[in-house]
Order: structure tokens, then sequence, then C-alpha cells
């Protein structure tokens, strides 16, 4: 789970901030400094469901933001994901909507 939390927010901040023709976004650039796998495993392991829907929230604002907001077509439907990620009231329940989100911004990506 710690590994897809990463992505959907790396996947998010690319989304928000990568300039085409300049060095893409990794995970390991400053950016991602508080969206890295190991801050993420730390919560899970704690079961910190709302910290981790913060960031996560953070993040999909911004590509929210990036898509052109919930007025369009990419944002409504990121909207309809991230709803659905931020009802999950445990982990367990948060993984089926994190795969769905990540699968989403790589094929908008």
């Amino acid at each position: 789970m710690e590994t897809s939390l990463e992505t959907v927010a790396l996947f998010s901040l690319k989304l928000a901030y990568e300039e085409e023709g300049l060095s893409p976004i990794l995970r390991d650039d400053l950016v991602m400094g508080d969206y890295q796998r190991d801050v993420f495993e730390l919560l899970v392991r704690r079961d910190d469901v709302e910290t981790i829907q913060f960031k996560m929230n953070e993040c999909l604002g911004l590509a929210m933001d990036a898509l052109g907001g919930i007025e369009k077509p990419l944002g409504r439907e990121l909207n309809r994901l991230s709803v659905d990620f931020g009802q999950a009231r445990s982990v367990a329940q948060m993984n089926a909507p994190l795969l769905a989100l990540k699968s989403y911004l790589k094929d908008i990506l």
C-alpha cells in the first residue's frame, strides 16, 4: 500500500509541476519529501487514516487544479475517485480506491 500511496502522490505532483522539456519529477526530489514511501509506511503502521487522507488530498487537489478543476471531464472523474478514497474508514478500505486513483492518474499522464 505504501508504494501505491507514494505513486499517487508522485503522479499528482507530476501533473501539477512537471513541465515539458524540463527534468522529470522523481521519487527522490525535494517536492516528494512529505510523500515518500517510508512516511506512508509509518502512517499505515499506525493506522492513521486521517493523516494519510490529508496528505493524499493535498496532492490530489494540486492534480485537480492542473486538470482544470471539477468542471472538466478529467477533473470530475478524479474528484469521484478522490471522494471514494476519502470515504474509507480504515487502511484496508483504502486499497481499492487507491488502486483506482493510481490507475487513473497513470492513464492520464
